[in-house]
């Protein structure tokens, strides 16, 4: 981890001018009614979980280029994501991903501890082959035709059921590349019944206080159909399986025109709303940065979040980065990314509700609109940045890290990786 003596000299030279950005803030907020301190403590509160595979260079199905000093194995992954927690402050736990992280339990749980991290939710993986598995995956997992590869799926599933009770995660996030390439491949009813009755058999073998997340993509890799294609299919598999399933929302999985608040807002209502994958894209599922395209799309679905904790007790989405780093430094990459995420959270937080909801009674369109607009252009920077510093982190984190020099000394230790083949690990 970085020296807290690199992250106490970088603030020093900042907190002059931090403190005057910050007090400025303070009074403009105080104008509008809101108390900075009380919006200070919720943004502090507030985490988003990093997945283990994000601190590794991704790739694309034509190509991956690796940067110096990619994580070696899971303790590797661990590593930097502490990184990322110490100078940001926002990303406390980590989510592994099944066999990828694979690794003793307990070494886990001991190697998290040390770094002051906890654990998100499990990942299972079906959606491609492992070495020594005996039956394969290309033509389906839960959902295939063959009674003997949807058991070996659902018992990977349950191994990380069991691997989480040993680590401290209480959730498990299923999501298959299931479905087809061309039409009359597979009989869509057939098919959804076979994914059904597996979920079911995972379901099971859920511990009393634990969550299923059930994950839907448009496309890809099927790409003629898709067993779980949308948030209407996702909501009858969380209705279907019980109290303990909801649905995952990644919002680079829909359709570049689709509106996703709106689907986060029925998932609320219907109360099957389970998480979040954040990301951004243009075009399909990209991975990209969050807020990298469409930082308003972000900071909307955080106002129907905020709406939803104001009116609904014990309301508590998980929160996560699912993401792909092609040509970035991934640590910088990440910690980018959770503060583009605190920052959708703290301005959904100074939205004027009593005028807005004033406006949407007496259908003035325009008012309403500019009232979250009001909110979103509002620079929350240095409320974002004094959290930090109070919390231990770095006011500015990836000046912070460029300074201490982390990638270039883990470099030293972990041998260059090679680039060939695909893939996003």
């Amino acid at each position: 981890m970085i020296k807290d003596s690199i992250i106490e000299e970088h603030n020093n030279k900042r907190i002059t001018q931090l403190q005057s950005h910050y007090n400025m803030l303070a009074e403009q907020l105080g104008e509008r009614g809101l108390d900075i301190y009380l919006i200070k403590e919720k943004v502090a509160e507030f985490g988003v979980a990093v997945p283990s595979w994000g601190v590794g260079t991704g790739g694309t199905r034509f190509a991956r280029f690796p940067g110096p000093g990619e994580p070696r194995d899971v303790m590797d992954k661990l590593d930097d994501c502490a990184v990322i927690n110490q100078l940001t402050r926002a990303t406390p736990s980590v989510s592994l991903h099944i066999p990828w992280d694979k690794a003793d339990p307990a070494t886990l749980r001991d190697k998290a501890s040390s770094l002051d991290l906890k654990f998100d939710a499990m990942n299972s993986n079906t959606f491609q082959d492992q070495s020594k598995q005996m039956y394969s995956y290309k033509f389906g997992s839960l959902s295939h035709t063959d009674a003997a590869t949807r058991q070996q799926a659902i018992e990977h599933n349950i191994e990380c059921i069991e691997i989480g009770k040993t680590i401290g995660s209480t959730s498990l996030t299923v999501w298959v590349g299931d479905g087809s390439n061309f039409p009359g491949q597979v009989n869509f009813a057939d098919q959804f019944s076979r994914y059904l009755e597996s979920m079911e058999a995972i379901y099971k073998a859920l511990p009393d206080d634990w969550h299923i997340y059930t994950e839907h993509k448009i496309y890809e890799p099927a790409f003629y159909s898709t067993v779980v294609q949308d948030w209407g299919t996702n909501f009858l598999i969380a209705n279907e399986l019980g109290p303990k399933a909801s649905c995952l929302v990644d919002l680079g999985h829909h359709a570049p025109t689709v509106n996703i608040e709106m689907i986060v807002s029925r998932l609320i209502q219907f109360n099957k709303l389970g998480g979040f994958h954040y990301n951004d894209s243009k075009y399909g599922d990209d991975d990209l940065d969050s807020g990298a395209i469409d930082p308003y799309r972000l900071f909307l679905v955080f106002n129907e979040l905020v709406d939803a904790e104001q009116r609904i007790k014990s309301f508590n989405p998980a929160h996560m980065l699912d993401q792909s780093h092609n040509v970035t430094d991934p640590i910088e990459s990440l910690m980018n990314s959770a503060m583009e995420v605190k920052r959708s959270y703290a301005q959904a937080l100074i939205v004027d509700r009593k005028s807005l909801i004033e406006y949407q009674n007496n259908n003035d369109a325009l008012m309403a609109s500019n009232t979250l607009k009001h909110a979103f252009r509002t620079d929350v920077e240095p409320l974002l940045a004094m959290v930090r510093y109070e919390n231990g982190g770095a006011i500015d984190p990836i000046a912070a890290y460029r300074s201490a020099g982390y990638r270039a000394k883990v470099a030293e230790q972990r041998p260059e990786v090679s680039g060939a083949g695909g893939g996003i690990v």
